[in-house]
């Protein structure tokens, strides 16, 4: 049965990737704009044009051009990027674990944050306490990524300039790593310092990202802590003198944390596509940041990769959630 599972979300990913592929691609070139016409000179002839579309294979019909590219897509050659003259996936590789770092540190200052506001707003429920953690809430979800940004600039590199406004480490201290992973490699192999400077370029970005995820986190969980607080269960563990807090630690939260990590993992994607603005802000170096140079460029293997790699993280995501719900739920895994 769990073969026939995986077996089958395989093969719904490849037709979903699959999809994805033609439709970016033809999108790409039934739009205005072309790429060669952003790289000659003002000079050029209409020989030169031809010649520098005839390298690219941008002269070739849309069909051809869509089988040359899914062949080499199979034997994992995503093409050339025309604005940086280096292997699409060379590209990716290069930026694609800055972007992961800074997600994953997002994602959990969204959990702690967001989880421990749940907590604290289940109880105090009922008082004046739990009205004020429902309003600032209600702000923190009007609020988006990029607002967030520049909210922080304003604040910790303007009027308190403690933290560094652009970049992703000093450039002194970016030699010497093994991996494109900084941070984690930073602290693997005990550079405390050089992980700290990470930190603080990360800091910014990471709480932009992470503010709006973690209203969406309190609103839910708080609810569910709210519903399962009045479960017999709870009740029980009431009668036997338990704690508020540890009626809510040991009795609600483990049976209301489902919908919200389902929840929270469809979130994580739209938070991956919301570093493209907020990269951007803090000229972070991940794919959020090359996704608009790509465009600005109409760079068009590198648009194609782009698409396809944030796909596959979303599909990647999503299955991971689903076998977290049904770890936590035995009636799902059973199902």
């Amino acid at each position: 049965m769990l073969l026939a599972v995986i077996v089958r979300r395989a093969a719904m990913a490849l037709i979903t990737l699959a999809g994805v592929a033609v439709i970016v691609f033809v999108l790409l070139r039934v739009v205005p704009g072309d790429p060669v016409a952003m790289m000659i000179s003002p000079g050029a002839t209409a020989a030169d044009i031809a010649a520098l579309k005839a390298h690219y294979g941008l002269d070739a019909p849309i069909p051809e051009q869509f089988r040359i590219w899914a062949a080499g897509i199979v034997t994992g050659d995503f093409g050339t990027s025309i604005t940086l003259h280096l292997p699409v996936t060379e590209v990716l590789a290069s930026r694609l674990p800055a972007t992961v770092e800074l997600a994953l540190l997002a994602l959990f200052v969204a959990v702690i944050l967001g989880g421990g506001v749940a907590i604290a707003g289940t109880l105090m429920r009922r008082t004046a306490g739990e009205t004020v953690i429902d309003g600032l809430n209600s702000i923190m979800l009007a609020v988006p990524d990029f607002i967030w940004a520049l909210a922080l600039v304003l604040l910790f590199a303007v009027a308190l300039p403690v933290l560094p406004l652009t970049g992703r480490i000093d450039p002194e201290l970016a030699e010497g790593f093994a991996t494109k992973f900084y941070l984690t490699e930073s602290l693997l192999t005990g550079r405390i310092g050089v992980a700290g400077n990470i930190l603080s370029h990360m800091i910014m970005p990471a709480l932009a990202l992470a503010l709006p995820l973690a209203a969406v986190i309190v609103r839910l969980l708080k609810q569910s802590l709210k519903e399962a607080m009045v479960q017999d269960y709870v009740l029980l563990g009431r009668i036997k003198g338990l704690g508020e807090l540890r009626l809510v630690l040991q009795e609600a939260l483990r049976n209301a944390i489902g919908p919200t990590l389902a929840l929270t993992g469809v979130q994580f994607t739209f938070l991956i596509g919301g570093t493209v603005i907020v990269e951007r802000i803090f000229a972070y170096p991940g794919i959020g940041n090359l996704a608009i140079d790509a465009v600005i460029n109409r760079d068009f293997p590198l648009i194609q990769g782009l698409v396809l790699l944030f796909g596959l993280i979303f599909i990647l995501v999503n299955v991971a959630v689903d076998l977290g719900v049904a770890a936590l739920n035995p009636r799902l895994r059973y199902a």
